[in-house]
């Protein structure tokens, strides 16, 4: 039997929501062990006074409780 626990992450990148995914998820693993999926849960874009896009996304990151 295995127990899991899911965090919420709030992410971001200069160039995709996919990169801000991925960072997310890999700050993930450096700080969690177990981790197991991670599910976005809202996407959006903050636009800068210069127009410069940033991709936003927050996800819920699973990872299994040790023993």
């Amino acid at each position: 039997m295995s127990v899991a626990k899911v965090t919420e992450l709030s992410c971001t990148s200069s160039e995709s929501f996919e990169d801000a995914v991925r960072q997310g998820v890999e700050r993930a693993n450096m700080t969690l062990r177990g981790v197991r999926s991670a599910w976005v849960k809202e996407q959006r874009v903050n636009v800068g006074r210069d127009g410069a896009l940033e991709f936003q996304a927050n996800i819920l990151v699973t990872f299994i409780l040790e023993d």
